[in-house]
């Protein structure tokens, strides 16, 4: 059976998993350029591009890699860097753990929405001034990962959630009042854990929204406005890219998986797929 490399960052000296910092040009001359293979991580990923050229793959969907970008990824994303030259720019890496140590609240993350989950992650796009606003805080978080200055990881903390702040606030649509904002987010992050928990079982929005005493318009919309997708888009989205893993990862077929992910009929998980792909499960496994 094939399986999806995952990368895990371990701080050798006492096995913890913490933060680590890279230019991309070391990166690249690391691996001499070569292209790695479709793999993920088990922490949080920022990558910020002064010059770039080249593709950035993640879960299944394709973007151009440029200059003046930042890429947000979550723990367990798919993705694939393909550069055609030397790339400038900073990789910020960071686990759960390190957020809990410096005493960033996890809904911090949750209420930026810069990290999705799955599915579609494009970049963000950045200006001459934003690009070095967001250079000035990498290159600092650098100097003071690799300086031995007292309360080194709360200053690395500090000036990440900085870079987090400003980069929320270049794309921030929250126009809302910040107590229904607060209590929209809530019941994001709790459709979250529960579409995590139970999307192979649950494939209907009325399950979630009986779980959280909402109805399923209210659910709808407040995901969407949060997210830009409504309950039944992300949901669909959840059981998509774990069926394209599936499908380009492991040898179950095409039944298999679709049993694996609550379809009593193999024809169900086939005409649920290609309604939302727009090509059939066989057809993607062949391609992938």
């Amino acid at each position: 059976m094939t399986s999806i490399k995952t990368y895990k960052l371990i701080d050798e000296r006492n096995n913890q998993i913490v933060f680590d910092i890279k230019k991309m040009e070391d990166i690249y001359n690391k691996s001499a350029g070569k292209v790695d293979l479709p793999h993920r991580h088990d922490f949080y990923i920022i990558i910020l591009t002064s010059k770039a050229q080249g593709i950035h793959i993640i879960d299944f969907n394709e973007f151009l890699l440029k200059d003046r970008q930042v890429f947000f990824l979550s723990p367990g994303q798919v993705h694939q860097i393909r550069e055609t030259q030397k790339p400038d720019g900073w990789v910020i890496t960071f686990s759960r753990q390190f957020l809990v140590k410096n005493d960033i609240d996890y809904r911090f993350i949750e209420d930026i929405n810069l990290f999705q989950d799955y599915g579609y992650t494009p970049p963000l796009l950045l200006n001459a001034e934003q690009l070095k606003q967001l250079n000035s805080y990498s290159a600092q978080i650098f100097e003071t990962h690799h300086s031995i200055t007292k309360f080194k990881s709360e200053m690395i903390g500090a000036l990440l959630k900085l870079f987090l702040i400003y980069s929320n606030n270049i794309c921030d649509i929250h126009t809302k009042d910040p107590q229904q904002l607060h209590a929209g987010s809530m019941i994001l992050k709790e459709f979250k854990n529960l579409v995590e928990k139970h999307f192979s079982e649950w494939h209907k929005v009325h399950e979630y929204a009986k779980a959280l005493h909402v109805t399923p318009d209210h659910l709808n919309r407040t995901i969407k406005s949060l997210i830009g997708k409504t309950a039944k888009e992300y949901l669909q989205s959840r059981i998509i890219i774990a069926a394209k893993r599936l499908l380009s990862f492991s040898d179950k077929t095409t039944k298999e998986i679709g049993y694996n992910l609550g379809f009593n009929e193999p024809a169900n998980f086939s005409n649920f797929f290609k309604k939302c792909t727009g090509v059939s499960p066989s057809n993607f496994k062949q391609k992938h």
